[in-house]
């Protein structure tokens, strides 16, 4: 990199900064947060717990959304206000360190853009997400349990928290199904990017002939609900049924019918719940469960309705993405259009790249 090149990053990452300060209104941040901070000091407004609740998220949110843009505004300006001094002085040491510094200016700048990115509606919430694996026995159900390996890999990247609701072993290897909670900041709004069918082409290691197989599993996310989003359902709706707790998952294994299904009628979800020692708070937890899925039902059917796409199967031409593990190594994004040769760190958990490729393509649309 030379000093024109320089010259012409700091530009473009100027432009940038305004653009997003152009979204982020900084101004209109801190009177709201001001706003906040009278009516925090109103003792009645403790007392709603539910408005107290809601204020204290939004604080949370857009502190952070201002937190996080005065960072990247300031880093860009001290960093242009350095290299002007050092070029003044033909200070060539400085310069050169600030040239070897321009790869993780240009991540700081874009990490606030997918910042931007996350800003939707339910972005912020916690995620529950679902792998379901294809027709296939043996074989979907061990590509399952490498997707649900690859995200437990993703969320200790990420500082993200686990909490298992449902496991099922697969009766040879793998996984029948498997639902859990994802808890972090802006948790739904990466893994919202993992919702579709996801597909795998590999020698089968449960082939003893060696042949190659094509194997399908889904993802299902969606935002963990607050109480301030209200899904009414309908007790003639659903059927619940409660059986005895096995496998991972199970904290009462086989000794008292703690485990709950709930299963909504009118659009076939069904829901497991098994992680707790208590029916009622397994039933509590599946209901919360099913609410999420409903709402994120009616959220795809609005978005398949302005695609005018038709509802996904498991199976060929519906994958979101597809791992290619032989007779070449590659994994491909079918909606970002970008393709990925480091097949091992993907499934170990490194798609945080994919995921803003998808994000920043979707935003582009």
């Amino acid at each position: 990199m030379d000093n024109y090149e320089y010259s012409e990053l700091l530009k473009s990452l100027d432009t940038k900064i305004k653009n997003i300060e152009s979204i982020v209104k900084p101004a209109q941040i801190e009177t709201r947060l001001a706003r906040i901070a009278d009516i925090e000091a109103d003792e009645k407004f403790w007392g709603d717990v539910k408005l107290a609740t809601q204020i204290g998220r939004e604080k949370t949110k857009i502190s952070s959304v201002l937190a996080k843009f005065k960072k990247a505004r300031n880093s860009l300006a001290d960093t242009r206000e350095i290299y002007e001094l050092a070029l003044s002085e033909g200070d060539e040491e400085t310069i050169n360190d600030l040239f070897s510094g321009a790869d993780e200016l240009k991540r700081e700048i874009s990490d606030l853009e997918l910042a931007m990115m996350l800003g939707g509606e339910n972005d912020d919430k916690n995620a529950i997400v679902s792998i379901h694996p294809g027709a296939g026995g043996t074989e979907s159900n061990d590509w399952a349990s490498m997707l649900y390996r690859m995200y437990l890999r993703f969320c200790e990247r990420e500082g993200f928290k686990i909490e298992v609701l449902d496991f099922q072993e697969g009766e040879e290897a793998g996984l029948k199904d498997v639902s859990f909670i994802v808890r972090g900041e802006n948790a739904y709004g990466y893994l919202k990017a993992e919702n579709g069918i996801h597909r795998l082409v590999r020698v089968s290691p449960f082939d003893s002939a060696g042949r190659r197989h094509t194997s399908f599993s889904s993802v299902m996310v969606s935002p963990e609900l607050n109480d301030d989003i209200e899904i009414n359902i309908e007790e003639k709706d659903i059927r619940v049924d409660v059986f005895r707790a096995s496998g991972a998952g199970g904290q009462h294994i086989n000794k008292t019918e703690s485990a709950v299904r709930i299963t909504h009628i009118p659009t076939g979800i069904v829901v497991n719940c098994q992680n707790d020692r208590s029916q009622h708070k397994n039933k509590e937890t599946a209901m919360k469960v099913l609410k999420s899925r409903l709402y994120e039902l009616e959220l795809m059917k609005q978005r398949e309705k302005d695609e005018n796409t038709p509802k996904s199967e498991i199976g060929w031409g519906h994958q979101i993405r597809s791992y290619v593990l032989f007779p070449y190594q590659q994994v491909k994004d079918n909606r970002s259009g970008e393709a990925y040769s480091q097949t091992d760190a993907i499934l170990d958990g490194d798609i945080k790249s994919i995921i803003e490729g998808v994000l920043i393509s979707q935003a582009n649309r």
